[in-house]
């Protein structure tokens, strides 16, 4: 076990959802005094509720893409320190359509000197790979060897435990009323920090509601399942991703076969354009495997999810995918805030206090990249 470093300034991170805890453990390790503050008893909302995929290949080129392949880095580093439990999976895209295929081809092409590790194969190519691939019409994918999985649901509490071993000092049921450094009103206290870390997710109106107010920022819902783990053992392999997914990650808007693409789906397949739904599926340590997703933008989310969606989802899941066990054994909906044209969204609304949130659906590859980038930033070494 890591023993604890030399403590020097004292920070609050707000929020104990990946993202802050992220924060939290870069911090921690640079020797700074840690204190977390989660406004429910456990972390229950996006951060829990996804494929637990850190996911460089979905990225766009440039910044964005050296950040998650940075988190990458860092995640590796600290599920060692805390012996917690992910899947070296890597990642293949397949293609069941002609025009699916182009786009891979090309990206397999242009990807690599663009900074993403990834090789065409052909259909013996990825069935070698993966045994949960339907034969049948297969044409090819791509290979990334960068892709990680974990248990979201385990890596979030477990990360919780890890920090707290180092002393990091971390609140549940403590939320943050108030930020006026050096005082933090948090709970039914007053606490002293120098310096405070907001990572509120999609709370637009507890702290500093006037800058979210003008940020741009809105929320996204998706709807997800889980099967119960699979029998005798059955291993996914890597993460998988089909058709949909390629009109959906920005990493693949290099392609200019990306457009004849988009256009067939719009055409073919317009529910699935309206619910904004592609198809992933990842695996949990305990084997079961999480399917999805969706995504309904806008300020306000309807807590009443849609059959309809999740039947969507299970029937282009069902043209790919092979599982021994399918039966679906839970539902829900996720949360998160996303800026509609930058990454994430961050802002300095006082001194020694600074706004991180908003890195959309990729906040399990952003989280610890962009940790790092905020404590470089503001000048935390």
């Amino acid at each position: 076990m890591d023993k604890p470093m030399d403590f020097k300034a004292r920070i609050a991170i707000v929020g104990g959802g990946i993202l802050g805890l992220a924060h939290a453990y870069v911090l921690m390790r640079r020797g700074f005094r840690v204190t977390l503050f989660e406004r429910s008893l456990q972390a229950s909302g996006a951060s829990i509720r996804n494929f637990g995929m850190i996911w460089p290949v979905g990225q766009p080129a440039g910044e964005m893409h050296s950040i998650a392949m940075r988190s990458r880095e860092i995640w590796l580093e600290a599920v060692a320190h805390a012996r917690l439990p992910f899947l070296d999976t890597g990642s293949l895209h397949v293609a069941y359509r002609d025009d699916e295929a182009d786009v891979l081809r090309e990206f397999a092409e242009i990807g690599p000197p663009a900074g993403y590790p990834c090789a065409w194969l052909d259909r013996d190519g990825l069935l070698r790979r993966s045994k949960a691939l339907n034969p049948e019409g297969l044409r090819g994918g791509i290979w990334s060897g960068t892709e990680l999985t974990v248990d979201p649901r385990r890596i979030v509490a477990g990360m919780a435990d890890y920090l707290r071993s180092m002393g990091v000092e971390i609140h549940f049921g403590a939320a943050v009323r108030r930020i006026d450094l050096p005082v933090i009103e948090a709970g039914a206290r007053q606490w002293t920090f120098d310096a405070a870390i907001v990572c509120s997710g999609d709370d637009f109106e507890t702290l500093f509601p006037e800058i979210f107010a003008s940020s741009g920022l809105t929320r996204c819902k998706l709807q997800m399942m889980r099967t119960a783990p699979q029998p005798d053992g059955w291993r996914l392999g890597p993460a998988l991703a089909a058709g949909l997914t390629l009109r959906f990650y920005k990493s693949f808007q290099i392609c200019s076969t990306l457009d004849r693409l988009r256009q067939r789906i719009a055409r073919e397949m317009p529910e699935y354009d309206r619910w904004g739904i592609h198809i992933l599926a990842s695996q949990t340590a305990d084997g079961a495997i999480t399917l999805g997703d969706s995504h309904e933008y806008g300020p306000i989310v309807d807590i009443f999810d849609k059959p309809q969606i999740d039947d969507l989802i299970l029937r282009e899941a069902a043209t790919f995918l092979r599982l021994p066990d399918p039966r679906i054994v839970e539902r829900w909906h996720g949360v998160y805030s996303l800026h509609p044209a930058l990454g994430f969204f961050e802002a300095e609304p006082a001194s020694g206090v600074r706004l991180i949130t908003a890195p959309g659906g990729s906040g399990m590859t952003l989280s610890f990249g962009l940790a790092e980038r905020t404590a470089n930033r503001a000048g935390f070494q």
